[in-house]
């Protein structure tokens, strides 16, 4: 693992410091400032065709099942961006830790969540072969449903102050 700054990515949303020089790294990053509903296809140069994919909710084997995946997400989300903010990065596998705003018009009011969370990647063949989401999904999605909200709201704070 390297310990110095060597590269520097810029984006529209922001300025990050990647440690190493990963080609598979700048394009998942570059792909993932960019992505919407517009340029799903963008995926198909940062995945490889066995890649596993794993979230709190799902387990995702190759990329078809992944493209379709995605498709569903981005058709029931208005606005979505990544921001990452921090990389960690060996020749094969990398963390980042990222935040994600994103709008939905069932949750939240249709106001926008950001969550924070972070990716575990491995490379293979120059494209990401595994990746894993960890987030809190009660701040992603529980929290965000009206009545369900209030409940947990509820909760924590009973929780707290035990």
């Amino acid at each position: 693992m390297t310990d110095t700054n060597t590269d520097r990515i810029n984006t529209d949303h922001t300025e990050i410091n990647v440690l190493g020089n990963s080609a598979w790294l700048t394009n998942f990053i570059s792909v993932y400032h960019q992505l919407s509903t517009d340029n799903l296809h963008l995926l198909e140069q940062i995945y490889h065709a066995k890649v596993d994919f794993i979230d709190p909710i799902h387990e995702i084997h190759g990329f078809d099942a992944l493209s379709n995946y995605f498709d569903g997400l981005y058709q029931n989300v208005s606005y979505c961006q990544f921001n990452i903010h921090h990389v960690v990065e060996t020749e094969l596998e990398a963390a980042i830790y990222w935040t994600m705003t994103y709008q939905h018009k069932q949750l939240n009011g249709g106001q926008k969540i950001t969550v924070t969370g972070s990716s575990h990647l491995k490379a293979f063949e120059g494209k990401i072969i595994y990746h894993r989401d960890y987030i809190d999904l009660g701040e992603m999605l529980y929290e965000n449903i009206p009545l369900l909200g209030r409940l947990i709201s509820w909760i924590k704070k009973r929780a707290a102050n035990a």
